[in-house]
């Protein structure tokens, strides 16, 4: 008889399988902590300034350090594990357990709360926060509720993802957080020209959003994708980027259209 084996647990997969528990209370929690500096929410303060122990990668818990004097587990990714252990350890003995994410965690940050889900016995809450797709959406003036939003920012087979973006493009406005650096602008710009995708397509690359290097890139997607990149990585943007490509006004909902008319 063949053995049946368990499909493998995927943390991203895991984290969205169900709704928050009604009634279980969070025994930690993971916050949004915005993009840049200074976009913290009331709520991510006040959970930050009475945390005992805060765990994130480097660069997100130095957004927030000067909010909390929890003790501070910083990782990459080949020390998450470890780091992620730590933090169960100390949220098991009773401490106040604050898992920092970039943006919103709803956005692109699902793989990182099924580890920290995986790791603490108990529930996790979710607090949002601002995200560099809201800014993106009000610097290229494409309101969410017109748009597709995707994020490659994920490890492992992006298929799914780049089916419905070449589905998308020239029908929604896009607004898409690449995956360095495999993933870059240009590269999904050429994938969406190569597959038929208008060239003549507004396109705009931000980076950096709210912070003080702040830097956007308005182009066609043509043009961006014929963008060979001068930087160490073959690319020409940084890794904090986000692409919007806008879809013509004729092609908008029309129920918001008519919305527009009245």
């Amino acid at each position: 008889m063949t053995e049946e084996r368990e499909a493998p647990s995927r943390p991203g997969t895991d984290a969205a399988r169900r709704p928050e528990p009604p009634d279980e209370e969070p025994v930690a929690h993971a916050v949004g902590v915005g993009p840049g500096p200074g976009q913290l929410t009331g709520r991510a303060r006040s959970l930050l300034s009475g945390a005992d122990v805060v765990v994130g990668f480097e660069t997100v818990v130095d957004l927030v350090r000067e909010h909390t004097d929890a003790t501070t587990l910083t990782c990459g990714y080949k020390d998450e594990a470890a780091a992620l252990e730590g933090f169960a350890d100390r949220v098991a003995a009773g401490a106040a357990g604050v898992a920092v994410l970039m943006g919103d965690p709803n956005v692109s940050g699902y793989q990182f709360l099924g580890k920290v889900e995986r790791a603490v016995e108990g529930a996790v809450g979710v607090v949002p926060g601002v995200s560099s797709v809201q800014v993106a959406a009000s610097r290229a003036r494409t309101p969410l509720e017109r748009s597709t939003v995707l994020s490659f920012h994920r490890r492992g087979s992006v298929e799914g993802v780049l089916d419905r973006f070449t589905r998308a493009v020239g029908r929604q406005h896009l607004l898409v957080i690449p995956r360095p650096y495999d993933w870059m602008p240009e590269d999904l710009a050429r994938h969406a020209v190569d597959r038929g995708a208008d060239p003549g397509l507004d396109a705009l690359v931000f980076e950096r959003l709210t912070q003080a290097e702040e830097t956007t890139t308005r182009s066609t997607l043509g043009t961006l994708a014929g963008d060979t990149g001068d930087g160490p990585e073959g690319t020409a943007f940084s890794d904090l980027s986000v692409l919007a490509v806008r879809a013509p006004q004729a092609r908008a909902d029309p129920a918001t259209a008519m919305e527009d008319e009245e």
